[in-house]
């Protein structure tokens, strides 16, 4: 059954921004500066990224102090990435690998 929660879900994956945070994300928790850092995209792209994903539960935030930070949502997001890469390293080796 389609509906508009599949295609906001997919528009994720569909934005380059959204997974280069979800890429930095895989490797630990963040704060939007250090996010930032390791991507290269301004503060206000980054928050407004993390806004949508956060808003379909990609990630989770928490507070520490006046910092803010992020985490891929472990109970569904990281493990479907893992099982994308893991796709993507066995049947799109030639086509994927190539850095764009």
């Amino acid at each position: 059954m389609k509906c508009q929660s599949y295609d906001s879900f997919f528009d994720v994956f569909a934005n380059r921004t959204r997974m280069k945070i979800i890429e930095s994300l895989m490797e630990k928790e963040k704060c939007v500066s250090d996010i930032c850092s390791h991507i290269g995209e301004e503060q206000s792209k980054v928050s407004h990224n993390l806004r949508v994903l956060q808003k379909c539960h990609f990630i989770e935030r928490k507070a520490e102090g006046k910092r803010r930070v992020y985490s891929l949502n472990t109970v569904t997001i990281k493990p479907l990435m893992k099982m994308v890469e893991t796709h993507v390293r066995t049947h799109c080796r030639k086509a994927c690998w190539v850095k764009t």
